[in-house]
């Protein structure tokens, strides 16, 4: 087993050659925990002690390799260097020696360390039994207060590796977690975006709400809000396994620099008070980014009009403007609202939203897709009319009539508008 674990940390496979690394340095974290578990990663995140000079090691290594340098904390003596496809941190040791170090960090799985150099792997607190085990144990009660976001990453960190959390560890971080408040949003945030990205997340997101962890980031959370987010994950699944596309959509990102996924954006969703008003100004103090908070909003605001059966197509056409790149999430989270009062009844759940769903998967629909006839400028050239809000009614109603086959052209469009200019 050792050789393998050996094989998986080999210099060979990192993005820099090992010469430039002192005697002694040692990589740790997350990198030797996976490889003692197996797991590959496409894209490597590594992390090294060094005992003096951490940041001067890792700039010259930056500079060697043309490689991006980040001073990630001055004062602690922490430098990262970004590759294409992979980051590597470097850590001046914390203490006067490995032991020290290793002793100052949150779970025992994280505490083990590999000398590169003599190929050794350096395991003081048993991190490798509990790893063996799935275990999540804590180092002391006080590595976990200093830095109280470790109170939440255990419930990560045990969501992404299948693990449990011992019960010790969990009594105290049930003990501590008002210490949570102290932490900045934005990296408590972290955290529960990975819990949010999958179903694996919904009950160590259950756990941590039970634990008290939650309060602080969503006051008006509560059991019913805990059902929802169970039945996102059953209506993603069933929305997945009936229309792929829709499930493709649920794991994207809403954008490349935000990296919520449409289906963490309907679990929020479950999170915040119902009421538009408290949900935005929750979501803004948590700093959550104006994409996060429309996408949440817009499914809050119009998951009930998804629901109903009797749509006219002029209703059809500005529910699909109105939601916009929210539909996967807004029917997503109406779904989960029929499983949760119904509770599953019926044989086609998804029967009710067959007909949108089918609109907005064909990209010819001109009520899902509206492919305009005219431009603005064109109509208030056509028309001799200023810019103003009439101009974009009426560029809907073309929209309208096109979608109902009353207008086909350009010029049966200009001669269709003439009807809402007075004189």
């Amino acid at each position: 087993m050792n050789n393998l674990i050996v094989d998986r940390l080999d210099a060979k496979n990192w993005p820099f050659s090992l010469e430039w690394l002192p005697q002694p340095a040692y990589m740790v974290g997350g990198a030797v925990r996976d490889a003692i578990l197996g797991r590959s990663r496409e894209y490597l995140d590594l992390d090294f002690i060094i005992p003096d000079d951490a940041v001067k090691v890792a700039r010259a290594i930056a500079k060697h390799y043309q490689a991006g340098f980040v001073l990630l904390d001055a004062e602690r003596k922490i430098a990262r260097v970004v590759f294409p496809h992979a980051t590597a941190d470097f850590a001046q040791q914390e203490g006067d020696s490995l032991l020290t170090d290793l002793h100052r960090r949150d779970f025992t799985i994280n505490a083990i360390a590999y000398n590169p150099h003599t190929q050794e792997i350096i395991d003081p607190l048993q991190g490798c039994a509990d790893i063996e085990t799935g275990t999540l144990r804590m180092i002391s009660p006080a590595n976990l207060q200093d830095d109280p976001l470790r109170l939440m990453r255990a419930y990560r960190q045990a969501a992404q590796l299948s693990f449990t959390i011992e019960p010790l560890t969990q009594t105290t971080i049930r003990t501590l977690a008002a210490e949570i408040s102290k932490v900045a949003s934005e990296r408590v945030r972290v955290e529960i975006g990975y819990l949010l990205a999958s179903s694996q997340g919904t009950p160590w997101l259950t756990n941590a709400w039970q634990d008290g962890l939650l309060t602080y980031l969503f006051p008006h959370a509560n059991r019913d809000s805990l059902l929802k987010l169970a039945a996102v994950d059953q209506a993603a699944s069933l929305i997945n396994k009936n229309y792929p596309q829709l499930g493709e959509e649920l794991q994207q990102y809403v954008r490349d620099t935000v990296k919520t996924t449409w289906l963490g954006i309907a679990k929020l969703a479950c999170l915040v008070d119902q009421n538009l008003e408290i949900a935005e100004i929750q979501l803004q103090e948590n700093t959550y980014s104006r994409v996060e908070i429309r996408g949440v909003v817009t499914a809050l605001r119009l998951f009930p009009q998804f629901k109903r059966t009797n749509l006219s197509l002029r209703e059809q056409y500005f529910l699909f403007q109105d939601v916009g790149v929210a539909f996967t999430t807004t029917i997503t989270f109406a779904l989960a609202d029929d499983m949760i009062i119904e509770a599953m009844s019926g044989d086609n759940p998804l029967g009710v939203y067959t007909p949108l769903i089918n609109r907005y998967l064909n990209p010819d629909d001109l009520v899902a897709h509206p492919s305009p006839l005219v431009s603005g400028k064109e109509v208030i050239i056509a028309l001799n009319i200023p810019a103003s809000p009439l101009v974009g009614k009426i560029l809907s109603e073309i929209a309208i009539a096109q979608a109902e086959g009353k207008v086909s052209t350009p010029e049966a469009a200009i001669e269709f508008a003439k009807q809402f200019v007075g004189g």
